[in-house]
């Protein structure tokens, strides 16, 4: 399955994992993390957005129905179906990027890199 045929909140457990992983390697293991920057605040501020991401599809069945059709698109398709769904509704750009803005201050906080792009269409 290509990373862009995953749901939401496939993407976001896996984006846990990883970020969980990368904490929990023995280089990061040489200085404990900053307070609040360990695996399990990480898993706190990813399950409080996914919660918010899964409230917000669920309250708005267009948006909710666009990203279920990407799962029929080939995975070439799905960036620049993105970025024409945001262009034409630029008011689920923006409460989606409000949405996961915990998990980007999680990430600037405990000096974790940033996603290249978080939401397609910035």
């Amino acid at each position: 399955m290509a990373l862009t045929r995953l749901s939401p909140l496939r993407l976001a457990v896996l984006a846990t994992a990883a970020v969980t992983t990368a904490l929990l390697t023995p280089a990061a293991a040489i200085a404990d993390p900053p307070p609040g920057c360990t695996a399990a605040d990480l898993a706190n501020v990813a399950a409080g957005v996914a919660a918010s991401t899964s409230g917000y599809l669920f309250g708005h069945p267009d948006v909710n129905a666009f990203y279920t059709g990407l799962q029929d698109r080939p995975g070439d398709e799905v960036p620049e179906a993105v970025r024409s769904y945001f262009d034409a509704n630029p008011q689920a750009h923006t409460a989606l990027l409000a949405i996961r803005a915990p998990l980007a201050d999680f990430r600037s906080r405990c000096g974790l890199t940033q996603p290249e792009h978080p939401l397609l269409g910035q």
